[in-house]
């Protein structure tokens, strides 16, 4: 039997969100459970401001791939489906993009990205999603709680959107 991981996600997307949002969590319980979805946040675009605004959302996906693997085989293949184009612009417009933010308790290097990523303490559209999913989870390099980390940011620059729904009947586990 394999080993049962918990990857928090961040998805973000610019270009159609209100659709690709939801797609993208779709696709992902094809690689597992997925055992919560935060409601979706808008926010402001870092680095290339000349575009649309992004709708932002969190996962929390139960998977038995590797963080390594579900980079590189579920996250790419998602990605590549709903044709996420990269560009040398890492800010530029685009249809879907999910990070692992967090992966089990973990601290770990997947390719080039540090896990647990570093924007979970800079930025109030990756705190304030996954401390909505998981706000007693204990940052493994910071010692507090997602909600800890959120608290100060909340509401600086970006705007729930409960009118852009994720997926019905998914609610945080609180076991």
């Amino acid at each position: 039997m394999s080993e049962v991981n918990l990857a928090y996600l961040s998805l973000g997307s610019n270009v159609e969100p209100e659709h690709n949002l939801p797609a993208a969590v779709a696709r992902l319980a094809r690689f597992g459970h997925v055992r919560a979805v935060s409601t979706v946040w808008e926010s402001a675009p870092v680095g290339l401001v000349d575009q649309p605004n992004f709708l932002n959302a969190a996962v929390l996906l139960e998977t038995e791939f590797s963080a390594q693997a579900l980079r590189e085989q579920a996250i790419a293949e998602i990605e590549a489906a709903l044709g996420r184009v990269r560009t040398e612009n890492k800010n530029a417009p685009r249809t879907i993009d999910i990070d692992i933010m967090l992966f089990n308790r973990d601290v770990l290097q997947v390719g080039r990205r540090h896990i647990p990523d570093p924007e979970i303490l800079e930025r109030p559209f990756v705190a304030i999603p996954l401390a909505e999913i998981a706000p007693d989870y204990i940052h493994p390099e910071t010692g507090q709680t997602l909600q800890q980390i959120a608290r100060p940011m909340w509401w600086d620059g970006i705007t729930r959107r409960p009118d852009v729904i994720m997926r019905s009947g998914v609610v945080p586990d609180t076991s």
